[in-house]
């Protein structure tokens, strides 16, 4: 029997929970409140109720073969990593651990300006969230050396899926079409990240960085633009970079642009992709909404 400690079960986690329980796991998932412990319960997970920084002996590690961390560094960027800021050690001593994951993003590669980029470029984020998951992924790393375990590094793209994506901003008249010349972003369906995800389990292997996108790095306006379509309602408005409002994580979010390549979740873990591009992951969140 294995057993996965998600920390910071959210709704990337969920996903991959959801098909680790399917094939019998144990799934352990921490939320910060009663009412997240029941939501977990809900979904056949055991909940602990744990925010990191916190006390770490909450944490039921005797039973843990593998963990999954899915807690980013402060809004800030100025705690890089809360978990193990207080609990690195009881998770390196876990009896029974044999794999460790985090869930990072593509941002440590920083701006491309529209290039190409595998794991084997450089990381030089420029933002200071960037480097922080930078910092991240390199205290995992060596978390894994002091458990003698594998660590895998997973570089997210943009993720959407239902209840995520454009569709709800569509709909509520909140989306808008950024115009910036050559700016392009990559992106992932939360269904496969979780095929990404227990690929790596189910395979282990000796760890390393994975990129998470699909096929499809595009203008995140024709994304936009698309979704619209599809609900059979008029394209957002549109309005340049240097004059829209936006949050300063958003204009941060934008300051980037990069193609990001796919190709080693393909050859080294076997993954054939659901949803290849936008277009096949937005037809397809349609149509469960549909059946819903």
């Amino acid at each position: 029997m294995k057993t996965l400690l998600s920390i910071g079960h959210g709704y990337s986690a969920r996903a991959i929970s959801a098909e680790l329980i399917a094939n019998g796991w144990t799934v352990i998932g921490t939320t910060r409140t009663e009412a997240g412990a029941q939501a977990l319960r809900a979904e056949g997970v055991a909940p602990v109720i744990w925010t990191a920084p916190g006390d770490p002996s909450v944490l039921p590690l005797d039973e843990v073969t593998h963990i999954l961390s899915s807690v980013a560094p402060s809004r800030e960027g100025d705690e890089i990593d809360p978990v193990l800021e207080c609990a690195a050690m009881e998770l390196a001593h876990a009896p029974k651990l044999e794999w460790m994951g985090y869930l990072s993003t593509v941002g440590v590669y920083g701006d491309r300006q529209g290039e190409w980029v595998d794991e084997t470029s450089e990381r030089r984020p420029e933002t200071r969230r960037g480097k922080a998951r930078l910092a991240a992924e390199d205290l995992w790393q060596r978390l894994g050396h002091v458990a003698d375990v594998p660590v895998h590094l997973f570089r997210l793209a943009g993720i959407y899926g239902p209840g995520r994506g454009p569709f709800e901003k569509v709909r509520a008249g909140r989306a808008r079409i950024i115009r910036k010349p050559g700016q392009v972003f990559s992106r992932i369906h939360v269904d496969d990240i979780a095929q990404v995800v227990q690929a790596a389990i189910m395979r282990g292997g000796a760890g390393g960085a994975w990129n998470v996108c699909d096929d499809c790095p595009i203008d995140p306006g024709e994304v936009l633009a698309y979704a619209a379509d599809l609900l059979d309602m008029p394209p957002p408005p549109q309005v340049d970079f240097d004059d829209a409002e936006m949050s300063e994580m958003a204009r941060s979010f934008y300051s980037e642009s990069k193609r990001v390549r796919n190709d080693k979740i393909k050859s080294g873990l076997g993954v054939t992709l659901k949803y290849s591009d936008y277009r096949d992951g937005l037809r397809a969140i349609l149509a469960q909404e549909s059946q819903n």
